[in-house]
C-alpha cells in the first residue's frame, strides 16, 4: 500500500490511548487497507447520533442520513449539525483520492477524515455497513483506506429488457454500497432504443418497441410471444438518473451502439442502412447482419447529432461507442461501403471499421470527450487515445495495454454475472449459459500476465449484467448479488484479498443484505458450487 506508512503511524499513536488490541473482528467487505480494533469499547449510534459537517461536506452527510432512514424507518431522520460530537466528517489533502481514515474512540465518537468528497462518502458506507450488521456499536479503533482502482464499474443493459427510472436507480444503489464508481449503461442495441434523441424523435417512436419477443433461449428458441414490448427514457428521466448517480460519486457512461448492434435505429430511420430496407426492431437475441452503413456521410452525421445530444446530458468524460460484433456482409456488396474504402485507400471492412472508430473519436475528442469502445475496436486498427474494454478474454486488454491504451479489464468468462452461479444451475431460470461462481469472481488477478508497463494502463475493472433473459429487477438483483460482494474485492481491494477470511465477512455482508431487503441468491451461503 502506498499509504501504508502514514496508516501505521496513525495506528501506533492511537495505541497509546485505545485499549489492548484483541482478536475482536469486524468483517467488511471490500477489506479495508488496515485495522486497528480495540479489545474493547464501542461508540453506540443511535437515530439521535448527529452527524458533524466540517469542510461544508454537506452532500456525503445528506447521502448517509437518507441510507441509514431507512434503517431507521421509524424515528426522524438523522441531524446534520455544524459542531458537536457524535459522527463527524471532514476532509484532509494527504489522505488519498477517494481513500478515507476513520477513528473510533471515547473522546472523538466516530471521525472520519477523506482526501475528497467521496473517500468521505465511502467512509460513511463503511461505517453503514457497521452499524447495520452490530446493531449501531462501532468497535473502538481505526480504519485507513483506498481503493486498488480508479475505474470500478459495472454495466447495466436496459435495451434487451427495459428497466424503470426507479430501478435504475436503485440498481446504482447496490453499486454504491459496493464503492463501485462507475456504471456502463447500455441504452441502445438491436432489441430497443432507450434514450430520447430530440433530433431523431423516430428513434424512440418508432425504435424503442419490438413487436414480440423471442420465447426460449436464443440457441433453441420455442416461439414468439406476439406480444409488444418497449419503454425509454426522456431526456428529463435520464438528467434525474444522472444526478442521481453523481450524489452517490458514481459516473454514468453512456453507450451508444455502432456500427453494428443498430437493429432498432435502423427500423426507426431506413436511411442509415447499405440499402435503405425496412427492418424491424429485433425480436430475437444474438448477432444480426443488419448495420449502418460505414459509407455514406448521413450516417457520420446521425452519429454526430445522437452524440451532441449525449454529450449535452452525460458528464462523463468517457463516452462508449460499442463497437463490437460488427458482421461486414452488408458492407462487402455496399457500393457506397465499397466507395469509401477505394476513396480512403482501406484494404478491408474491417479497416473500414476502423475508419468510422476514428472519425468518431476525433469527433468525441474535439467536444472535449473521450472514446471507450469493446475490444473489436482494435480490429481496425485505433489511436493510442483510445480506452478499450477487454471483453472477448485478456488477451486483448494486454495486447491494448502494452501498446499504450488504457484499458477496463472485464473478461467475459469471469466478468458476466447474467451467466449462471452453479454447476447444477438448479433455481436459476432460464440464462444465457455459461458458469461463473462467487469464488472464480473472487480468486481472479486482472493483473495476470501482465509486463509492469502494461499494469499501468489497467484503469479498472468492471463487471457486466445483460438482459436477455433478466426480465425483472428481483431477477438483476439475484444475478448481481452476492457475486458484486466479489468483484468489489477485485476491484477496491485487489491486493488485499483474503480467501480465508471472505466466508465469515460475507455472512456479515449477508446480514446487509437483508437489511436492505435486497434479492440476493443463495447458492454462495449454501455452499453450492
Amino acid at each position: 500500500m502506498k499509504h501504508l506508512s502514514r496508516f501505521v503511524l496513525i495506528a501506533l499513536s492511537l495505541i497509546m490511548t485505545l485499549p489492548v488490541l484483541s482478536a475482536r473482528e469486524l468483517n467488511i467487505v471490500p477489506q479495508p487497507s488496515y485495522m486497528d480494533i480495540a479489545a474493547e469499547g464501542e461508540f453506540i449510534v443511535t437515530p439521535k447520533t448527529c452527524i458533524v459537517v466540517v469542510d461544508d461536506l454537506w452532500a456525503p452527510a445528506e447521502r448517509f442520513v437518507e441510507d441509514m432512514q431507512q434503517h431507521f424507518p421509524d424515528s426522524k431522520p438523522m441531524r446534520t449539525v455544524k459542531r458537536g460530537k457524535g459522527i463527524k466528517i471532514r476532509l484532509d489533502k494527504f489522505v488519498p483520492a477517494e481513500g478515507y481514515e476513520m477513528t473510533i474512540s471515547e473522546e472523538e465518537g466516530v471521525l472520519i477524515i477523506g482526501g475528497d468528497e467521496a473517500g468521505v462518502y465511502y467512509g460513511l458506507q463503511t461505517l453503514r455497513h457497521i452499524i447495520v450488521t452490530n446493531d449501531g456499536k462501532v468497535p473502538y479503533g481505526f480504519i485507513a483506506d483506498e481503493p486498488t482502482f480508479a475505474y470500478r464499474g459495472a454495466h447495466f443493459d436496459v435495451s434487451r429488457h427495459f428497466f424503470s427510472v426507479e430501478d435504475v436507480k436503485r440498481y446504482i444503489d447496490i453499486l454504491a454500497a459496493h464503492k463501485l464508481n462507475r456504471l456502463h449503461w447500455h441504452l441502445t442495441d438491436d432489441q430497443g432504443w432507450r434514450i430520447e434523441i430530440k433530433a431523431y424523435p423516430e428513434l424512440t417512436e418508432k425504435g424503442s418497441i419490438r413487436k414480440e419477443t423471442l420465447v426460449g433461449h436464443g440457441l433453441d428458441p420455442k416461439w414468439l410471444d406476439g406480444e409488444p414490448y418497449g419503454g425509454y427514457y426522456t431526456q428529463e428521466e435520464i438528467r434525474d438518473v444522472v444526478k442521481y448517480a453523481a450524489k452517490r460519486y458514481i459516473t454514468i457512461i453512456p453507450e451508444i451502439e455502432m456500427p453494428g448492434h443498430s437493429q432498432a435505429a435502423l427500423h426507426a430511420l431506413p436511411w442509415l442502412g447499405c440499402h435503405e430496407q425496412q427492418v424491424d426492431v429485433w425480436t430475437m437475441w444474438g448477432v444480426t447482419p443488419e448495420v449502418l452503413c460505414a459509407g455514406k456521410e448521413t450516417t457520420y452525421k446521425f452519429l454526430e447529432d445522437v452524440l451532441k445530444e449525449v454529450i449535452e446530458l452525460f458528464p462523463s468524460e468517457l463516452i462508449h461507442i460499442g463497437g463490437d460484433e460488427c458482421p461486414k456482409d452488408r458492407w462487402k456488396e455496399c457500393e457506397h461501403c465499397q466507395a469509401m474504402m477505394k476513396a480512403e485507400g482501406l484494404e478491408s471492412e474491417e479497416q473500414l471499421q476502423g475508419y468510422l472508430v476514428a472519425r468518431i473519436e476525433k469527433f468525441l475528442n474535439a467536444n472535449g470527450r473521450r472514446m471507450i469502445g469493446w475490444d473489436e475496436i482494435l480490429d481496425g486498427g485505433v489511436t493510442p487515445t483510445a480506452t478499450v474494454m477487454s471483453w472477448r478474454g485478456v488477451n486483448a486488454g494486454i495486447y491494448a495495454a502494452e501498446r499504450g491504451n488504457d484499458v477496463v479489464m472485464t473478461p467475459m468468462t469471469l466478468c458476466y454475472l447474467n451467466f449462471y452461479q452453479t454447476k447444477s444451475r438448479e433455481g436459476e431460470g432460464l440464462q444465457i449459459g455459461g458458469y461463473i461462481p462467487f469464488e472464480m469472481v473472487y480468486a481472479w488477478n486482472p493483473y495476470e500476465g501482465m509486463s509492469d508497463e502494461a499494469k499501468s494502463h489497467i484503469i479498472g475493472v468492471q463487471c457486466n449484467m445483460w438482459s436477455e433473459y433478466l426480465k425483472s429487477m428481483k431477477w438483476v438483483e439475484k444475478m448481481l448479488l452476492p457475486r458484486l460482494a466479489a468483484m468489489s474485492e477485485v476491484q477496491w481491494a485487489n491486493d488485499r484479498r483474503n480467501a480465508e477470511t471472505i466466508r465469515s465477512r460475507m455472512e456479515t455482508l449477508r446480514k446487509f443484505y437483508d437489511a436492505c431487503g435486497w434479492n440476493y441468491a443463495p447458492y454462495y451461503f449454501e455452499g453450492r458450487e
